[in-house]
């Protein structure tokens, strides 16, 4: 360990931009044995390991299995990185490491940080290919859990509980589980297999998947009170936002999640709507964030003609990460930063999308959220010609007046949870993730789920009292 001055951080490969345009893979080779050891040997073992301490929202053993596979000690590794971790070969591609483990990481400052996610990603993926298995003992406890949700934090209150011997039944309303992973990431990013390989362990586990199921809809929420012992939300975010502007449910304006989630039905096999095709197109995509840039780069696999990116603030304040900001540059994307939607520009005569009106933008003091406030400048309203409008402005979380009605607690539509133990005011009713949170990460949404898992354990296994400790 400690190598830190003799071998520097070098990322996994990525494939050229050539050939990555051409199909929607994976774009990184991730490590091999000979090549995640001397990454993982740069860790310096600190003391106190700012980057689980500080970095991790699931707290994972990052110097511990660092260590582990850096003596080539590869099924310690996995089995210490699964220990923590409902789906570490996920939160390794997806995390934005940069702002989190990365970050925090005592190298980070001249060294360069120890590739933390990469080789997450890559000790499970060289698990999984050499036969080694997650140790779930099968449903050997009498209470049974609902969970409703397949996003990440689903699938993690249901590895937690899974892991523990207790029977859960997971409602999805989609045809394939996963949630924002099958169908708000694009393959480029996560290749879908990986997840189907996941929810494939959980089912041989003991889960018992129902998909196609809509609660409320399919299924009375009633119904699922009386049967289960508890019931984990993990609904997400997926209401994408408006900008209020007039023309924005225009057939040519798209919400983020409708387009990803149209183009991945796409890639499966399914007739593409030619509402969503963008092949010649002028595509302008609004939004900062990582959504903002997924749409950016599926339309330059899409073929579109030109693909921009309007974002009001500049680089340094784009919610996303500075990897998926930098891939999609390479890939072609322009961006326009200071720039703020005006007014949705439509053909006078037959109603066609020509373009959106923007203007230019300062940044002045911070607001109360931390971050500078954005001011529009007068006199500084130019059009940007566009044929396609992706609008990624962030999610909300839907209303359900199941949950209204069974008397779960909301604020802004948000469940009301206690922070502890992810339990809402319905003492049978836990939830977590973006539907709790507001939209937020992955890794975040896997935390919830984890703890909301322990908390229904000590409910369910050792009584009222343990929970609330």
């Amino acid at each position: 360990m400690r190598n830190f001055l003799d071998t520097h951080r070098r990322d996994p490969e990525k494939k050229t931009v050539a050939l990555r345009l051409r199909s929607f893979d994976e774009i990184y080779h991730y490590y091999s044995l000979a090549q995640v050891v001397p990454q993982a040997e740069r860790c310096i073992q600190c003391g106190n390991p700012f980057c689980a301490v500080i970095g991790c929202p699931l707290g994972n053993y990052i110097p511990q299995w660092l260590a582990a596979i850096a003596a080539q000690d590869l099924e310690t590794a996995f089995l210490l990185s699964n220990e923590s971790s409902p789906f570490p070969e996920i939160l390794g591609r997806i995390c934005p490491h940069n702002l989190l483990c990365e970050c925090a990481c005592t190298l980070n400052d001249g060294y360069g940080a120890v590739t933390i996610g990469p080789i997450e990603a890559s000790i499970t993926d060289l698990g999984f290919t050499q036969g080694l298995e997650l140790p779930f003992p099968g449903v050997i406890r009498e209470p049974k859990v609902a969970v409703i949700g397949s996003g990440p934090a689903g699938l993690s209150c249901a590895h937690f509980l899974l892991r523990a011997g207790i029977g859960v039944d997971l409602y999805e309303r989609a045809d394939e589980a996963g949630g924002l992973l099958t169908l708000g990431i694009p393959n480029f990013k996560l290749d879908k297999g990986i997840v189907r390989h996941r929810v494939d362990i959980l089912c041989k586990a003991g889960l018992r998947l129902h998909l196609g199921q809509e609660v409320g809809r399919d299924i009375g929420f009633d119904e699922l009170l009386n049967i289960y012992d508890a019931i984990f939300l993990g609904l997400g975010a997926t209401a994408g936002r408006l900008p209020q502007l007039a023309h924005e449910r225009h057939g040519k304006v798209f919400r983020a999640m409708e387009f990803l989630a149209e183009i991945q039905h796409h890639l499966q096999g399914h007739p593409l709507h030619p509402r969503f095709n963008v092949r010649g197109k002028r595509v302008v995509v609004i939004g900062g964030g990582d959504t903002a840039m997924d749409c950016l780069r599926t339309s330059l696999r899409q073929g579109a003609e030109s693909v921009t990116c309007l974002y009001r603030r500049d680089p340094s304040n784009m919610p996303g990460s500075h990897k998926e900001y930098q891939n999609a540059q390479e890939e072609g994307a322009a961006f326009l930063f200071h720039r703020a939607p005006t007014r949705i520009v439509l053909d006078e005569d037959q109603g066609h999308l020509i373009g959106v009106e923007v203007c230019q933008t300062r940044l002045e003091g911070l607001g109360v959220d931390g971050r500078h406030r954005v001011a529009e400048v007068a006199g500084t309203e130019h059009c940007i010609p566009a044929d396609v409008l992706i609008l990624a402005l962030g999610f909300d979380v839907e209303e359900f007046d199941f949950l209204l009605q069974a008397g779960v607690k909301t604020e802004r539509r948000r469940m009301i949870i206690d922070p502890r133990t992810g339990r809402t005011s319905h003492p049978k009713i836990y939830a977590g993730g973006d539907c709790s949170r507001g939209a937020h990460l992955a890794v975040t949404a896997a935390a919830d789920g984890r703890r909301a898992a322990r908390a229904i354990m000590a409910r369910l296994l050792l009584g009222e009292t343990a929970e609330a400790s």
